[in-house]
């Protein structure tokens, strides 16, 4: 199972990276609307999801279950500055990022992937279960940046 988890995070980043990188400065920096985050915010916003899923990705394995605090996102925004990061970089670690998670997720052993895990005081879903969610979230932002 988590090598079709592993293509699946794969297969959006090939999708989304050659899209992303087309974007022109002037359209990723502009909010919506007031209180919204831009599309810079957005994909940093996956970032923090990456870096913070990562940790989970991996801790999980070392044990028979995972307890993992969930993160305040806008404060994790608003501390990195992705508002006035340069798009391209952003893009890149982006893409870093998932295609080691891609990696990754593809070397969990298949029993490792029933491991239980709590995120923020959320009921507890399993390992691959977690990994669903997070490319349920990846695809959910990325169609906003559309």
């Amino acid at each position: 199972m988590s090598e079709s988890l592993e293509q699946k995070i794969n297969q959006i980043v090939e999708r989304e990276v050659p899209r992303l990188r087309l974007m022109q400065p002037t359209d990723v920096t502009v909010s919506q609307s007031p209180g919204v985050w831009s599309r810079k915010e957005i994909l940093g916003h996956l970032i923090d999801s990456a870096s913070n899923n990562h940790q989970r990705f991996v801790r999980a394995q070392f044990s028979d279950e995972l307890t993992f605090p969930g993160y305040a996102q806008n404060d994790w925004v608003r501390v990195q500055g992705y508002a006035d990061e340069e798009w391209q970089q952003i893009v890149e670690v982006w893409r870093a990022l998932n295609k080691h998670l891609a990696h990754m997720v593809g070397r969990i052993p298949k029993e490792k992937l029933e491991i239980q895990c709590s995120i923020g005081g959320n009921a507890p879903v399993t390992l691959e279960g977690l990994i669903q969610d997070y490319i349920k979230h990846m695809e959910h932002h990325l169609a906003q940046l559309t």
